[in-house]
C-alpha cells in the first residue's frame, strides 16, 4: 500500500485514511453551513435546552404530518372505511357483505347472494352518504355491489357443447 509522507514531523498516512479525513472535514463543514441558522438569536435559542422549537410534540401529530407528506392519507382512509363497514351499514348487512377494496374512488362490496346485491344497489345512495358523513376526506364517489359468481359448466370431462343452462344468476 502506498504511503503519503508527512511534512515536518507528521506521521505517514495511508491513502484511504487521508482521503477519509479530507472528506470528513469537508462534509462536516458543509453540514454545519446548511444546518446553522443565519440569525445569531436563532442560534442561541435553538441551542438552549428550553428554547423555541424544542417542545415535545404528540406522536399523533407527527404521524399525521408524515402520512400527509408521504401521500398515505387516502390509503389510510380507505382502510378505515373497510374496517368500519359494520358501523356504516349496520350489523345485519355487514354479516352478509364484505368490502373487498377501493379502486379509483369506487368501493367494491361483495355480497353473499344476488338478492342482497340487488337490495343494496337500491340503497347505494344512502350508504354513500353514510360513508361521506363518517369520512369526509375519503374520495369515494361510488359503491358497487357484486353478487356471487355463477358456476361455470363449460369445463370438465362431462361438459356438453351448446348454450348450457339458462338460470337466473347475477
Amino acid at each position: 500500500m502506498s504511503k503519503i509522507a508527512g511534512s515536518g514531523g507528521e506521521p505517514e498516512l495511508s491513502l484511504s485514511v487521508g482521503l477519509y479525513e479530507r472528506l470528513r472535514k469537508k462534509a462536516s463543514a458543509t453540514w454545519r453551513r446548511k444546518t446553522r441558522p443565519k440569525d445569531p438569536e436563532q442560534l442561541e435559542g435553538a441551542q438552549a435546552p428550553f428554547g423555541p422549537g424544542r417542545d415535545a410534540k404528540p406522536l399523533g401529530d407527527i404521524l399525521s404530518g408524515l402520512s400527509d407528506d408521504l401521500g398515505w392519507t387516502p390509503f389510510l382512509l380507505e382502510s378505515e372505511i373497510l374496517s368500519a363497514w359494520p358501523e356504516i351499514v349496520g350489523a345485519e348487512v355487514a354479516e352478509r357483505t364484505s368490502p373487498t377494496g377501493v379502486n379509483e374512488g369506487v368501493l367494491v362490496v361483495s355480497c353473499e347472494s344476488t338478492a342482497w346485491a340487488t337490495q343494496l344497489r337500491l340503497m347505494s345512495s344512502q350508504i354513500l352518504t353514510n360513508i361521506l358523513q363518517m369520512f369526509p376526506q375519503a374520495q369515494i364517489s361510488q359503491v358497487t355491489f357484486l353478487g356471487p359468481n355463477a358456476p361455470s359448466w363449460k369445463r370438465g370431462p362431462r361438459s356438453v357443447p351448446g348454450r348450457g343452462p339458462r338460470d337466473t344468476y347475477g
